[in-house]
């Protein structure tokens, strides 16, 4: 099998990466990178590999210098003769913010770049399988407090909080009008959080809203929701046992902690509370409070407000922010979320337990407490401007 990977360098591409790298049957894996040469983005490459010791081929493991963005892309990659002995596409690459000064990014990576790399699939002689790394958030903001299915999604008529759930939702669509059932694999991971394993993550940016969480403490949502979350470790683990897998019953899965794993914000932030000592106890508050959160960081909230009965969380900000606008601005990356965190989605995933030999995730109140050490490495003002 001959992979071409793309967001090899991503939070999940790169731990896609190696464990793809660690399959016998896995001949060559050509990474689509951006780098001003071919000597550049090898050393992109291995730096993933160098990060926990693991093995790097120089001879499996092949960069591809170019860009999703760029309008020939589909062409160059068909006059690359290295690359015309792909088998196997695995699309990870993608824009992730929710926040919508990037949503012309998002359209021209998420859905334009998709469409590139679908239509120089065609010109493969030997393609067997396109895989798509999706999000099972796709299903919008229709479905609160349920179960959702592999078949609720996906639905043109679903609304979303975000220009990524929809341009992830518009790339389902793209690749059932383009490819042949058989060679489409479909995969939805939850949401994805931290690692399990107790190392350095690859990426800090994947516990930004945890961090915001733990600096803010006065948190305006239900303590109770049901959050289907997942470490990084996990996602990579299931998603290459899929692509792997032979005679799978079905081209689209789940990739979620389901009914037995969920977390709740409760749960998780009862966990990391223990890790600082110094800060207020977590609590949490009705979402109506958001407005009067947002009048305060103004300088504008009414002295018999209602929000001035918590003055502790008041005083905390005010000494551990300084200047009141940073907490707008960590409001305005965080309120996304929060709408996500009061859906109380749980996506099932009966079809991924039952195809492949993998156990359950654990629980993020289990293993968040490898990752509470590294939220103060987290700068959440300069995440909250890009979440």
């Amino acid at each position: 099998m001959n992979v071409f990977l793309t967001g090899a360098t991503g939070f999940l591409g790169g731990e896609l990466l190696v464990s793809l790298a660690k399959e016998k049957d896995v001949k060559k894996i050509y990474c689509l990178v951006r780098a001003k040469s071919e000597e550049e983005g090898r050393k992109r490459i291995e730096k993933i590999f160098n990060l926990h010791k693991d093995h790097y081929s120089c001879d499996r493991i092949i960069p591809i210098v170019e860009d999703l963005l760029d309008d020939n892309l589909t062409q160059k990659l068909a006059d690359n003769k290295i690359i015309s002995d792909t088998n196997v596409i695995v699309h990870s690459a993608a824009n992730t913010s929710f926040s919508r000064i990037y949503d012309t990014l998002i359209e021209k990576t998420n859905i334009q770049g998709l469409k590139k790399i679908i239509d120089w699939s065609k010109t493969l002689k030997h393609f067997d399988k396109f895989t798509y790394i999706g999000t099972a958030t796709i299903c919008g903001t229709g479905f609160k407090n349920k179960l959702v299915y592999e078949t609720d999604s996906p639905n043109m008529d679903s609304l979303h909080f975000v220009k990524y759930t929809y341009s992830k939702m518009m790339g389902e669509f793209m690749l059932n009008e383009n490819l042949p059932q058989e060679k489409l694999l479909i995969l939805r991971p939850s949401i994805i959080m931290g690692d399990s394993r107790p190392w350095v993550p690859r990426s800090y940016v994947i516990l930004w809203t945890l961090a915001s969480l733990n600096l803010l403490r006065l948190i305006p949502v239900d303590k109770d929701s049901k959050l289907d979350i997942i470490p990084v470790d996990y996602a990579s683990e299931a998603i290459t046992k899929l692509i792997m897998a032979k005679n799978l019953k079905f081209n689209t899965y789940h990739v979620s902690s389901g009914t037995e794993s969920y977390t709740t914000p409760f749960r998780t932030t009862s966990v990391i509370s223990n890790y600082y000592n110094d800060r207020p106890d977590f609590k949490f508050i009705d979402r109506s409070f958001v407005k009067q959160m947002k009048f305060w960081a103004s300088g504008r909230l009414a002295p018999d407000n209602e929000l001035n009965n918590d003055k502790i969380y008041l005083d905390y900000w005010e000494k551990t922010m300084g200047d009141k606008s940073k907490l707008k601005i960590l409001f305005a990356g965080l309120e996304p979320y929060f709408e996500f965190i009061e859906l109380s989605q749980i996506f099932d995933n009966s079809r991924m337990l039952n195809d492949i030999d993998i156990k359950q995730s654990p629980p993020t109140h289990d293993y968040v407490k490898i990752c509470a050490k590294y939220l103060d490495n987290i700068d959440v003002f300069e995440g909250a401007l890009d979440p």
